[in-house]
């Protein structure tokens, strides 16, 4: 952060000259200049304070991404497809790369479960905000009598965690491998070339099926799985302090960070923060910067997940 500082202070110096400038010498050439240097520099600020929220343990690595389709059968699914074309647009917005690790379609459209890495500067920082229940309202393109449908679909949202951070016991590892479904194309679908670990201990199941080579499949599969040990140690431990304080544990299924509203009005809003907007649209379409930075940006004790 120490060079990005620097080049704000010299900027800032900078401006600070040109209106001393014309505190001296009144120029209305030199003020339309300096009013052109500030607007951008204030910008400038703003996303350098974020970056200075981006400090936790985790934060500046990779993030595995798992989206679950609730309760609701194909209008859950089609919500679950909705958010990760969601992420999908908002990761390449943002110049990240996405890569899809496996799926599982639901029976009519949609998908009932879907994982994702997305790779980029912070990624795992900025994607944290997406962790939890996300619910919308809308008139279900399923329902012929066009009512009002409620759907929910859940976000897990990981740490890209390295494999020798994690003590994994080979022993411990069931992997089987299978011909992979979904929409891999003919070539999946006559090899074995997905691969599903099994960890024994805890009863992990991991499944990757994107690539072509049962190698790759692997080696992701082992990087989903090491990042669910880690949390699975982690919750263990704050397991352990929610009984020293009293905690009741995880929150229920129903609990949404999020409300997506499209009939009979447009809203989405944010539940943690109060963070909202009438542009359902252009939220689908993957601008959701502001309901990211009203989380990071919120005291640490008030941005916790809940799940």
């Amino acid at each position: 952060m120490i060079q990005p500082f620097e080049i704000l202070s010299k900027r800032l110096t900078d401006i600070d000259e040109y209106l001393e400038l014309l505190e001296m010498e009144p120029n209305e050439e030199l003020q339309t200049e300096v009013e052109g240097l500030i607007a951008p520099m204030v910008q400038a600020i703003d996303r350098y304070e974020l970056q200075t929220l981006l400090n936790g343990e985790h934060d500046n690595r990779n993030a595995l991404v798992e989206i679950n389709a609730g309760a609701g059968g194909s209008e859950a699914c089609d919500w679950a497809a909705m958010l990760f074309r969601l992420y999908t647009r908002w990761v390449a917005e943002r110049g990240w790369k996405l890569e899809l690790l496996s799926e599982t379609p639901g029976d009519v459209t949609g998908y009932r479960r879907v994982n994702f890495m997305v790779s980029g500067t912070n990624a795992y920082g900025y994607f944290k905000a997406e962790h939890g229940v996300h619910r919308l309202v809308r008139i279900s393109p399923f329902d012929a009598a066009s009512r009002r449908h409620t759907s929910f679909a859940k976000l897990e949202v990981l740490p890209e965690i390295e494999q020798e951070e994690v003590d994994i016991d080979p022993e411990d590892l069931r992997i089987d491998t299978l011909r992979a479904g979904g929409a891999g194309g003919q070539h999946v679908n006559k090899t074995e070339s997905a691969v599903r670990i099994t960890h024994i201990p805890t009863g992990i199941v991991v499944n990757c099926q994107n690539e072509r080579s049962q190698h790759k499949n692997r080696a992701s599969a082992m990087t989903v799985l090491a990042a669910r040990l880690a949390e699975v140690q982690r919750l263990s431990e704050q397991d352990k302090m929610n009984a020293i304080k009293g905690d009741t544990g995880p929150a229920e299924w129903g609990r949404q960070i999020r409300s997506y509203v499209m009939q009979p009005y447009t809203m989405v809003k944010d539940h943690r923060t109060g963070h909202e907007t009438g542009n359902v649209l252009a939220v689908m379409d993957g601008e959701i910067d502001g309901f990211v930075e009203a989380f990071l940006r919120q005291p640490p004790e008030e941005g916790t997940f809940i799940e």
